[in-house]
């Protein structure tokens, strides 16, 4: 099993158990700083999976790529708990 299958299962056990999450974000296109904020994790697809944060003070819905919690531009706090 890959390091991205792995990443996917996780992702996907998470969303089925409990989908609130803190997430980390540090991408450059487009800019996006976010630093343990709340999230919702809101739909798994094959190559992405979509969340809702409220970091700016109205929801705001971000699909993210599995690659970037593998490159950790991404972090999940509750995944790097386990």
């Amino acid at each position: 099993m890959t390091q991205l299958a792995i990443i996917k299962d996780k992702i996907k056990k998470l969303y089925e158990t409990n989908p609130n999450i803190h997430i980390n974000v540090f991408k450059k296109r487009p800019n996006i700083r976010l630093i343990n904020e709340p999230a919702v994790i809101k739909g798994i697809y094959p190559h992405i999976f979509l969340i809702e944060e409220r970091s700016s003070g109205f929801s705001r819905r971000r699909s993210i790529q599995y690659a970037d919690v593998l490159t950790k531009c991404v972090e999940i706090i509750e995944m790097a708990a386990e």
